[in-house]
């Protein structure tokens, strides 16, 4: 017999499970801008009840990563020019400062991390795959970040790209990108060389540069 207790453990599982998953989806670009999504569909393709859904679908309601309309009609978020734009100056205050605080840890161990991964967004750049290009793109920041040893800001640098995750997808659409980020080369090259005010401006530019465009 399923004690309550037991009952509301598995339950905040199933929950976990489907939250984190979902967001990796969508901070991944996994879910095109605009694309409706239902609970029960949610639900069948995770293989749990309703209930673990709402909740999953709540938080990410709350942290943008998807919108609810009065109706209860849910799916990822269309951003605006000037939400786009909003965005991109969150990215470049973010993201830039948690480069400079990486940059006194940044030993040599994590130089060739940052050079490993990046030649997997140029393997995913090569194969077109946009979803595996978000993925490294972002795990190439994220590693860099790490070192900052700021997790506050970190999350909020994470809470951005979940938001962007579909508009991110529609980017490399647009961009129709043969070669990877110039900018990765620049970062890297900065950590290298200790250079502070080359590695902000080569984070700023690089975390900015694509999205005004759509912002356009």
């Amino acid at each position: 017999m399923t004690t309550p207790a037991r009952a509301t453990e598995v339950t905040t599982a199933a929950h976990d499970r489907v939250y984190r998953r979902l967001r990796t989806r969508i901070m991944h670009g996994d879910i095109p801008p605009g694309q409706a999504l239902t609970l029960r569909g949610v639900a069948k393709e995770h293989e749990v009840s309703m209930t673990p859904v709402r909740e999953a679908v709540r938080r990410l309601v709350a942290e943008g990563a998807l919108t609810m309309s009065s109706s209860g009609r849910m799916g990822t978020p269309e951003l605006s020019a000037e939400r786009i734009e909003e965005l991109a100056a969150l990215r470049a205050l973010i993201e830039v400062e948690l480069a400079s605080r990486a940059l006194p840890r940044a030993h040599m161990a994590l130089i060739e991390r940052l050079q490993t991964i990046n030649g997997a967004v140029s393997e995913a750049v090569a194969h077109r795959d946009a979803v595996s290009y978000i993925r490294t793109n972002l795990e190439f920041h994220r590693t860099l970040y790490l070192r900052a040893q700021a997790p506050a800001m970190l999350a909020m640098a994470e809470t951005v790209w979940l938001q962007m995750g579909p508009t991110m997808r529609a980017l490399y659409g647009r961009l129709r990108r043969t070669e990877p980020p110039h900018y990765h080369k620049l970062i890297i090259a900065a950590l290298r060389a200790g250079d502070e005010p080359g590695l902000r401006l080569a984070v700023r530019t690089d975390v900015t540069q694509g999205l005004r465009m759509l912002a356009r």
